[in-house]
């Protein structure tokens, strides 16, 4: 049985980016398996923002906001769905660390510590006013995440939503709480997010979520499964 097939709901947009995936057949090639993603803090430039507003940001920041840069146009109202198994968790380890040596926390790093911070920081960025939502995956599971995409579709009157996945590179302080090794497990996947538009009605190139079978319940599974279709391909 398929576990996408409520209603029928498409994906008509597609972004991504990744440390050492960045250009659209790069991402087909790794969907064959011939490029990997890097383990890596690199991250987006902006240079489309203001170098004020960008200075400060973390690699899952800079991420979602690059995604959600490259899915647009969107309808004003358009809301937008941010999931993340790991939010800000560089900033988080290093405000914990910074209390635990120095009593204190600093005011401007906790500003930027939520785990919505990364969707609210993309909705300033492009004066988005459709509201968004920061969810972590029910379970560990990234299904639930598209579901409640679906359910969120299909129970209002909007004609799309953009649903978001981002997660940063794990530090190196902090890979012992994640797997118990020194490498990351494809459990907590690497460095990347990916944005997609999902529609209550099909374009000429789009992807019927009642196409892709559930094989595997991870992200980064789900976003390979969409480009092997060969049916829509990563805007960058």
């Amino acid at each position: 049985m398929n576990e996408y097939a409520d209603g029928d709901t498409y994906i008509t947009r597609l972004s991504a980016w990744a440390p050492g995936i960045t250009a659209s057949g790069e991402w087909d090639e790794w969907a064959h398996g011939k490029r990997n993603i890097l383990y890596e803090q690199k991250a987006p430039e902006l240079s489309y923002t203001d170098s004020a507003f960008r200075r400060r940001l973390s690699q899952i920041s800079r991420m979602t906001i690059q995604v959600i840069h490259d899915l647009l146009p969107v309808d004003e109202n358009t809301k937008i769905l941010f999931f993340s198994f790991r939010g800000e968790l560089a900033r988080e380890y290093q405000i914990f660390k910074m209390y635990t040596e120095e009593g204190e926390l600093s005011p401007a790093a906790f500003s930027l510590s939520g785990f919505n911070t990364p969707a609210a920081l993309a909705c300033i960025a492009f004066s988005l006013k459709g509201g968004y939502s920061a969810m972590y995956p029910a379970k560990n599971s990234f299904l639930a995440c598209i579901k409640a995409a679906q359910s969120a579709l299909h129970s209002g009157k909007a004609k799309d939503i953009v649903l978001v996945y981002a997660d940063e590179n794990i530090p190196p302080d902090c890979e012992f709480f994640f797997t118990g090794k020194p490498a990351p497990t494809a459990k907590f996947p690497v460095p990347a997010a990916f944005g997609i538009l999902l529609s209550r009605n099909s374009q000429t190139q789009s992807v019927s979520l009642s196409s892709l079978n559930a094989e595997e319940d991870s992200p980064l599974s789900f976003l390979k499964r969409i480009l092997l279709c060969g049916k829509i391909h990563v805007t960058c």
